[in-house]
């Protein structure tokens, strides 16, 4: 279960994969979630958590019920038309976004991934990304040495829990700053997603 925090960094990280991926064209549920899988497990990858997305295998490749939820959510707040930001949230959220990011290691090296993966995947049609992610190969912590390509794996098979990775370190947001950025998200001390003080 994702906290008030994680939810709001989740939310405020879609928001900066969808402005950075709106530049190659016409955006879609699959091609999204694509995306942040690959951010998420390439994070992962190098032993830190941005996102805190849980992931199943699904019909085109991996599926988050969370960032489905969280995107519809942010559409409902005016901060996402179909996949196209607000003016408010390119104007408010973006800019909040890069000033929890700057001077702050480890956020500015999880930026640098987001970054990487959409540059590369960004451009590809939807059946191209979605072939990518099914070729990548999964182990168990229980047999790490067994890798299996996510084609290969049942549907409905869970793909990625985030609170069973260890990690070095993972993205921070200062209260202050986590409090204005949930604000620009549209998120008010009533809403179960508001960001408590630490």
């Amino acid at each position: 279960m994702r906290t008030p925090t994680q939810i709001a960094i989740d939310r405020a990280l879609l928001l900066y994969v969808l402005a950075l991926a709106e530049p190659f064209g016409l955006l879609n549920d699959v091609k999204v979630q694509q995306l942040c899988f690959l951010c998420e497990l390439q994070i992962f990858g190098k032993g830190l958590k941005g996102f805190h997305f849980e992931f199943f295998r699904f019909a085109y490749g991996a599926f988050s019920k969370d960032l489905d939820n969280d995107l519809l959510s942010l559409r409902r707040k005016g901060r996402v038309e179909n996949f196209t930001l607000s003016d408010q949230a390119k104007e408010e959220v973006i800019p909040l976004l890069q000033q929890a990011i700057n001077g702050v290691e480890v956020n500015e090296r999880i930026k640098a991934i987001i970054d990487a993966v959409v540059a590369t995947y960004g451009p590809q049609e939807t059946g191209a990304i979605t072939a990518s992610v099914e070729a990548v190969e999964l182990s168990t912590p229980q047999r790490p040495e067994f890798k299996i390509p996510i084609r290969d794996i049942v549907f409905h098979t869970t793909l990625l829990v985030p609170e069973r990775i260890e990690v070095q370190a993972e993205f921070t947001l200062p209260s202050p700053l986590a409090a204005r950025l949930n604000a620009a998200m549209g998120y008010d001390g009533k809403t179960s997603a508001v960001i408590q003080s630490w």
